[in-house]
């Protein structure tokens, strides 16, 4: 069986950059991805994990306990293995500058952006949660600190993306461009080996993904759209089926690897959209596409939008290409 380690060697043709400053890219994720993996194989056993932390994030989120844990390990793994020159996380208001190499401090040209936990409001009911990263080249000049341009690039500059999914088992998947491959924690010996090559979405997809609750709050395209889902026409070979974990991660490895749409639209609460541009919307379309897939606002590609500020939110939705052109399709003729 491959390592992970063993399949990024064997696929280093495909990084345009450093094979050992990817190889300690991942050694900071899969530290951190492993300590979160042991904390919250023990939620349940210990208050210290679970529950409210009782502050509230930049987003104006309830930050849970885990949370707080998950960023606190990236960040500290990231700045250990001096690979990084700067991330921007969900959890921190502002950009983070890691400058810790004491001879040449500034030549690191990685730039990091990450959502530590989503669906942390599933920790206390053993819902599957997971972390979503993704990796920039700077664009300052590498004799500077980092600025906020290098962080508010679109997201078809990524050159990194991937998830960890912390479930019955804790997978990470990601894609340098050359398919998405993902990669299953045998915890007896913390070690990642090779378990889903070139994953892709099916090209019909049988599920749609999205709160049924806000109907009343959606656009006149996006009701239609679930409408359409939901009518059985056997000619078409409909209807679909819905399924809905409230994590962006869950739903979508789900629907992944068995066929279906994710849709979070703008609503009457969320003007602008929940989720955010660039720790959540980009890496996931980035992987989106790499597996045969589309993602979008509901209008325009998600990896053309240039991000104006660190917390933007978007409209998202993503999955088989022939599904998410559906929904556009409503978009276009209803709004």
């Amino acid at each position: 069986m491959y390592t992970l380690g063993e399949f990024i060697i064997e696929n280093r043709d495909y990084f345009s950059y450093s094979t050992e400053e990817l190889l300690r890219l991942f050694s900071s994720i899969k530290l951190a991805s492993k300590a979160i993996h042991k904390e919250v194989n023990k939620a349940g056993l210990t208050e210290k994990i679970i529950g409210s932390s009782g502050i509230t994030n930049i987003q104006g989120e309830n930050q849970q306990k885990l949370d707080n844990f998950a960023h606190k390990a990236f960040i500290e793994s990231f700045k250990s293995r001096n690979v990084v020159c700067g991330i921007a996380s969900e959890e921190s208001k502002d950009f983070i500058v890691i400058n810790n190499k004491k001879e040449n401090p500034l030549q690191n040209q990685y730039i990091v952006l990450i959502d530590p936990l989503d669906g942390s409001s599933n920790i206390d009911v053993n819902v599957s949660i997971g972390t979503i990263f993704s990796v920039y080249i700077r664009k300052s000049p590498i004799q500077m600190n980092v600025t906020i341009e290098d962080f508010l690039q679109r997201g078809n500059q990524q050159i990194l993306a991937g998830y960890i999914i912390y479930g019955s088992s804790t997978i990470l998947v990601y894609s340098i461009g050359n398919g998405v491959h993902g990669f299953t924690l045998d915890p007896s010996v913390g070690t990642f080996y090779l378990s889903h090559h070139n994953l892709s979405f099916p090209k019909e997809g049988k599920i749609y993904s999205i709160n049924e609750a806000n109907y009343t709050k959606f656009s006149n395209g996006i009701r239609k759209f679930i409408r359409y889902c939901q009518e059985n026409k056997n000619k078409e070979n409909r209807s679909y089926t819905a399924r809905y974990i409230g994590s962006l991660v869950g739903d979508f490895h789900r629907n992944m690897i068995q066929g279906g749409i994710y849709i979070y639209p703008k609503n009457a609460s969320y003007p602008e959209g929940k989720l955010r541009l660039i720790y959540e919307c980009n890496p996931i379309a980035f992987l989106t596409e790499q597996a045969g897939g589309k993602a979008s606002d509901g209008k325009r590609r998600i990896l053309d939008i240039e991000p104006k500020k660190l917390h933007q939110r978007t409209p998202f939705v993503c999955g088989p290409t022939e599904m998410v052109s559906k929904l556009e399709e409503f978009m276009d003729n209803c709004g």
